[in-house]
């Protein structure tokens, strides 16, 4: 059996997103705790913006991988919560930047504590070779599957 072969559990394993999916949760009751109302979902939109402010919708769907109907929800949601607003960009009027405000650039620290702690919770009992290896197969295959 090559080492390409996986039994059905272990595929099924893989294309859940296991372990993806049990960090995000915990990611979430993490920010439940401390009284942050916001989702995992919201909070990777504003993580792109903090790395870099007043992007356009296309480009955060790109950065987070979603689809425009998702990102187009994110922010509305986010704008009712007066973390973002949308400004007309001043090169191409048909496209709007979407910008942090205030409140949201007071939440950074905050979120990226809560998330790093999240991390160390995750990676407990795991060394630094493991976790780049992981990081370097992740990486691998996701060129694999995306052309790069």
């Amino acid at each position: 059996m090559s080492n390409n072969q996986f039994k059905r559990g272990e595929l099924y394993s893989v294309i859940n997103n296991m372990a993806s999916t049990a960090v995000a949760r915990r990611m979430q009751k993490n920010f439940r705790r401390a009284g942050l109302d916001i989702t995992i979902e919201q909070w990777s939109v504003l993580y792109h913006l903090w790395k870099e402010d007043c992007l356009s919708q296309q480009e955060l769907c790109n950065r987070t991988f979603r689809d425009k109907p998702s990102i187009t929800r994110l922010i509305d949601n986010l704008e009712k919560q007066k973390l973002v607003k949308r400004m007309p960009s001043k090169e191409d009027r048909r496209i709007n930047l979407v910008c942090l405000t205030e409140t949201a650039k007071e939440l950074q620290d905050r979120t990226i504590e809560l998330a790093n702690q999240t991390m160390s919770e995750a990676l407990v009992g795991v060394n630094k070779e493991e976790i780049e290896t992981v990081k370097t197969v992740l990486q691998r295959v996701y060129d694999n599957l995306t052309g790069n």
